[in-house]
């Protein structure tokens, strides 16, 4: 009886670590520190704040980790739903972790070169300026890339929570529609060079923040109930 319920609410306490920590590297630190249109204030601002970048990229780690975990956790109380279609939303997820774990070298990158490592002094400081915001950019074309599995997962994810009857229909809505948001922005960005200046862009994820976030509430406050076929 409480196994599948206590499974849930370790998936809910994953499902919380990746959302706090992936707001923390993803939206906090870069609005503090990154200035798109300003390299000259970007690098300033991550040579003074060299501890909260660094925080930043834990951040991620600790993030990844949980990430890799989450879906086993989800796998073992949605496996009886349709197992296959379970397995397919593990794999989905997983083979998002050493993409995004890869792309932490950007980040790692940046470090080295505003931590002035002696063999950098043939740069001058417009040059490292540049590259810093290089390495930046890098590192975001590489989330793009780790973003269409983590909308993909989604998809079977959300199916399982639909079809079970244990967890609520309307979030695995959400969920997958989630999905179609998080590969069309990804294609948008790829596609159509100033997406983000689009009203849309601003929306268009929303539908999979509203289901994770719901989800990961759900999971942790309530379990599962106890109707599984």
């Amino acid at each position: 009886m409480n196994t599948n319920s206590k499974t849930a609410r370790l998936a809910g306490f994953f499902y919380l670590m990746v959302i706090v920590t992936g707001f923390f590297s993803l939206m906090y630190v870069p609005s503090k520190l990154i200035v798109w249109e300003n390299p000259a204030l970007t690098f300033h601002n991550i040579s003074s704040e060299t501890q909260l970048f660094r925080l930043g990229i834990a951040s991620s780690i600790i993030c990844y980790i949980a990430f890799t975990l989450l879906p086993l956790a989800l796998y073992q109380f949605l496996k009886n739903v349709d197992e296959t279609c379970a397995k397919l939303m593990v794999i989905l997820a997983l083979i998002s972790i050493p993409i995004s774990f890869i792309n932490l070298q950007s980040k790692f990158s940046v470090l080295t070169i505003v931590e002035g490592a002696g063999y950098l002094k043939v740069f001058d400081t417009k040059q490292l300026q540049a590259q810093v915001m290089l390495m930046l950019k890098n590192y975001n074309n590489g989330l793009l890339i780790a973003q269409v599995f983590w909308g993909l997962w989604l998809f079977p994810f959300g199916y399982l929570v639909y079809k079970s009857n244990f967890l609520p229909k309307v979030l695995g809505v959400f969920l997958m529609l989630g999905c179609v948001g998080y590969v069309l922005n990804v294609l948008g960005r790829t596609v159509i060079p100033d997406f983000s200046e689009y009203a849309l862009s601003g929306y268009i994820t929303l539908p999979a923040t509203i289901g994770e976030i719901g989800i990961c509430l759900w999971l942790l406050i309530f379990g599962v109930r106890n109707k599984q076929s």
